[in-house]
């Protein structure tokens, strides 16, 4: 069983504007499960450098791997046209309501 820890330094939804902001995310969602960064590694199934690179926004990464490790935190990735107004709105709730 994964921990759940209530504090959260990153709005829950945000423009992706660089591999940076996943990353950052993807650290986000591992701290608030009190996961070191092996024990995320290992149940994502990637390797430690791997989620390392990923998290610190570095490139040369497959995007099968994003997905994975994405996946393996509990996260999504989705796609939406530009300006988007449900999400901005979405994104504007965060950042009012944090």
């Amino acid at each position: 069983m994964v921990k759940q820890s209530s504090s959260s330094a990153l709005p829950c939804v945000q423009p992706v504007k660089a591999l940076g902001d996943i990353g950052a995310q993807m650290r986000a969602a591992r701290r608030r499960q009190a996961l070191r960064i092996d024990d995320a590694a290992s149940l994502c199934g990637v390797s430690v450098d791997l989620l390392s690179r990923l998290e610190n926004g570095k490139g040369s990464v497959g995007t099968d791997k994003v997905l994975q490790v994405l996946a393996g935190l509990g996260l999504e990735l989705f796609v939406a046209p530009k300006g988007h107004v449900g999400l901005r709105g979405l994104v504007q709730q965060n950042i009012t309501h944090g």
